[in-house]
């Protein structure tokens, strides 16, 4: 017969905790995308990119690293390879020459078309229904949102 743990052991169990349960989901997911993503010849990261530009075109870098909480540290070395791929082109502010803005060459316009594949493909692969999938996300972001403000104080 197993043995009761006590609470404060169950605490420290793997299996209670959210953040694994998060953190393997996410794997899980980068499973299920990368196939779908070598088909466009993209890396997550680089999709997610590709999602923010495919939404609006001419983005600050600033900006592209707020929406993705990603630092120009990581970013750059995205963008440099996207660029290189000829789906973007960086280019100076004529308003504020520090500002680097980034933009969708005509490839990287014409890539959304390829990618509209995917978000069906995720949705079948989960099993779940719209509704589902959105409650979720909106916990997810709700969480991700209370625990960033926390680290912020």
């Amino acid at each position: 017969m197993a043995r009761k743990l006590p609470a404060a052991d169950q605490m420290l169990r793997l299996d209670n905790q959210i953040c694994f349960a998060v953190y393997s989901a996410a794997h899980a997911f980068n499973r299920v995308y990368k196939p779908l993503l070598d088909r466009l010849g993209l890396t997550y990261p680089q999709y997610l990119v590709m999602l923010v530009l495919w939404e609006r075109d001419g983005v600050p870098l600033k900006e592209i690293g707020e929406q993705l909480f990603l630092d120009s540290g990581t970013l750059t070395p995205l963008l440099k390879r996207l660029e290189q791929a000829g789906l973007i082109k960086r280019t100076r502010s004529t308003e504020d020459e520090r500002q680097v803005l980034i933009g969708l060459t005509s490839h990287g316009h014409a890539l959304k078309d390829k990618a509209r594949s995917v978000p069906p493909s995720i949705l079948a692969a989960s099993q779940c229904s719209v509704a589902e999938l959105t409650a979720m996300k909106n916990e997810i972001v709700a969480l991700r949102d209370r625990l960033n403000a926390l680290v912020a104080e």
